[in-house]
C-alpha cells in the first residue's frame, strides 16, 4: 500500500468518526492545551514580525527572522485582534496589550489615507506607516489603492479594540467611525466595487458571491448605515442554471426566492451527497473566515447555519477521499517551494478556470447537464492529485465545526513534516508529496488562527467585540431571513 495509503487510511478512519459523533461538541482538556500550545507560539511569531516602534506587523516572516517591508491594511487588522486574544489566553498582561496597541493606533492615526471616505490605502511600510507606491523589494512602479475588503479587515480590528481596551477606545472607536465604507457602493448593481486607485480613478466592479471573506465590508457597512440592507442579497449565491451560463464546471441546483425587493437565485453545488453554496476559489477563508467575527451559522440558521458545517465536510472529504492526500485544509497560501498561489477544493467553487488543492493543477468538470458543448469529464482519481498543497489556517477556521478532526489533521502535519510547526507555530504550508515547507509566516494567516483559537478557549471573545448587541440587532434580521440552497442531507 505504502505510506501515503496509510496514511489516507488513517486519517480517513480518525476524522470520519471525530467529525460524526462531536462536531460543536464540547472540546477536550487536551485538546485545549494543545491549543493553548498553538496560541503561545503562533503570538510569538507577531511579536517576531510587528516593528518595535511603529506597532505593525511585516506581511510576512521568514524562517530566519527577516521581515518583508511591507503591510497591509488586512496585516494590521489581524495583528490587532491577535493581541486582544493574546491577552485573553494570559499569554500577555493587559499593560503589554495597551502598549503594544497603542504604538499601532498612533502610527493608524498619521498614515496618509483618502479623505473624503477615510479609507487606508492598501500597501504600507510597517517601519514607519509610510505609503508604498514602489513594491519591495523590487522597485516596480505601485499604484496605491484602497481595497474594500481590506479596509474591511482593518475596520474589524477597530472595532475589536474599540470594545476590549477600554484605555483605546475612544481612539480606536474614532478611525472606525471615520471610515466610510458607502464609498464603494455601486447602486446600479447594488454592489460593493473591489477597489479604488484614487491616482487614476479606476475602480473596477464588483465582488460578486457571497461566499466569500469581502463579506465583512457588508457586514460593517450595513452596521454603520453605510449601505443599505439590501446589498446584502446582490452578490450571486451561485451563478444562474441557465445555458447561459453553462461554463460553470458544475450546474447548480436551487430556487430563486426575494429578499428585500431582489430576486436571489439560491443555487447549489451537488458534492459528496451535499448542497454546498459555493465560494469563488472553494477555499476555507473565503467562507469561513467573517464567521470568526459574526456569528452567521446563528443568525441565520438555513443559510450559513447549514454551509459552513458543509464546506468544512466538503474540505475533509476532498482531502482525505478524493485527492487522497492524508491530510486536509485548502485556502490561499505560500507555494512551499516559493511564490503565492490560491488553493481550494475545485468542485465548491465558481471559478470556471478552476482553484485546484495541488501545484498541478487538478481539476474537476461535471459538464453542464441539459446543454450542448459542456459534456461531464470523469472525476480525476486520487492519484491524479499530486504535489497537493495544505495551510494549516484553513483547517484551524473548521474549529467550531469539527473541532477534533481539525485536531487530529494539525497534529498529524506538524508529526509527519519536519520544520512544519516550531517556536513561531506553524509554517505557511507544505507540499504534503514532496515534503517541502513553505520558509515562511504570513500575518493573515497567523492572524486567523489566532482568531480561530481565541473563540475556542476564550467563549468566542471575538465575536462579541465585534457582533455586538447594536450590531447583532441590525444584522440578525437581515442574515436570519435567507434560506440558502445547501443541505447537508437533500432529498
Amino acid at each position: 500500500m505504502g505510506l501515503r495509503g496509510c496514511r489516507i487510511l488513517t486519517a480517513i478512519a480518525v476524522a470520519g468518526v471525530l467529525l460524526l459523533g462531536s462536531a460543536q461538541g464540547a472540546m477536550a482538556a487536551g485538546s485545549r492545551d494543545v491549543l493553548d500550545r498553538y496560541a503561545h507560539d503562533t503570538w510569538a511569531s507577531f511579536v517576531a514580525m510587528t516593528d518595535e516602534k511603529s506597532g505593525l506587523p511585516a506581511d510576512s516572516l521568514d524562517a530566519d527572522g527577516t521581515r518583508s517591508v511591507q503591510t497591509s491594511t488586512t496585516n494590521i487588522g489581524a495583528y490587532m485582534w491577535s493581541a486582544v486574544v493574546a491577552e485573553r489566553l494570559g499569554i500577555i498582561s493587559h499593560a503589554e496589550t495597551v502598549e503594544r496597541l497603542s504604538k499601532t493606533i498612533d502610527t493608524l492615526e498619521h498614515m496618509e489615507r483618502h479623505e473624503p471616505s477615510g479609507q487606508y490605502y492598501n500597501w504600507y511600510d510597517h517601519r514607519d506607516g509610510a505609503k508604498l507606491t514602489a513594491w519591495p523589494p523590487t522597485g516596480a512602479p505601485l499604484t496605491p489603492i484602497l481595497s474594500s475588503v481590506d479596509n474591511g479587515w482593518l475596520a474589524t480590528g477597530l472595532r475589536v479594540v474599540e470594545n476590549s481596551v477600554p484605555e483605546l477606545a475612544d481612539r480606536a472607536g474614532a478611525l472606525y467611525d471615520s471610515m466610510d465604507f458607502g464609498f464603494y457602493y455601486r447602486p446600479a448593481v447594488n454592489r460593493i466595487a473591489f477597489f479604488y486607485a484614487p491616482d487614476t480613478g479606476e475602480s473596477p466592479c464588483c465582488y460578486d458571491t457571497i461566499v466569500s471573506e469581502s463579506r465583512i465590508a457588508s457586514y460593517i457597512g450595513i452596521a454603520k448605515g453605510e449601505l443599505p440592507p439590501k446589498e446584502y442579497f446582490g452578490a450571486w449565491r451561485s451563478f444562474p442554471n441557465t445555458c447561459d451560463w453553462n461554463w460553470q464546471e458544475t450546474r447548480p441546483v436551487g430556487v430563486t426566492r426575494t429578499y428585500y425587493g431582489v430576486n436571489v437565485f439560491e443555487g447549489a453545488y451537488p458534492y459528496d451527497g451535499m448542497l454546498v453554496t459555493p465560494s469563488w476559489g472553494g477555499s476555507m477563508f473565503e467562507a469561513l473566515m467573517p464567521d470568526l467575527f459574526v456569528p452567521e451559522e446563528r443568525m441565520g440558521p438555513r443559510s450559513w447555519g447549514v454551509n459552513h458545517p458543509a464546506t468544512v465536510r466538503a474540505q475533509i472529504h476532498h482531502g482525505l477521499e478524493e485527492a487522497g492526500y492524508g491530510y486536509w485544509g485548502f485556502s490561499p497560501s505560500n507555494t512551499p517551494e516559493g511564490g503565492y498561489s490560491a488553493y481550494g477544493v475545485d468542485a465548491i467553487g465558481m471559478d470556471p478556470g478552476g482553484n485546484p488543492s495541488n501545484e498541478d493543477r487538478t481539476l474537476v468538470d461535471h459538464g453542464f447537464s441539459g446543454c450542448t458543448g459542456h459534456d461531464p469529464q470523469p472525476d480525476p482519481p486520487p492519484s491524479a492529485y499530486t504535489n497537493g498543497v495544505v495551510t494549516p489556517h484553513a483547517a484551524f477556521l473548521g474549529l467550531r465545526f469539527a473541532p477534533d478532526a481539525v485536531m487530529t489533521d494539525l497534529e498529524r502535519l506538524a508529526h509527519d513534516f519536519p520544520d512544519m510547526y516550531g517556536p513561531w507555530g506553524f509554517r505557511d504550508s507544505v507540499n504534503v508529496d514532496s515534503g517541502v515547507v513553505s520558509n515562511s509566516y504570513l500575518s493573515l494567516d497567523q492572524g486567523m488562527i489566532m482568531g480561530a483559537i481565541g473563540n475556542a478557549l476564550a467563549d468566542d471573545v471575538l465575536r462579541k467585540a465585534f457582533a455586538t448587541p447594536d450590531v447583532t440587532r441590525t444584522l440578525r434580521p437581515i442574515v436570519g431571513i435567507e434560506r440558502f440552497g445547501a443541505s447537508l442531507h437533500p432529498g
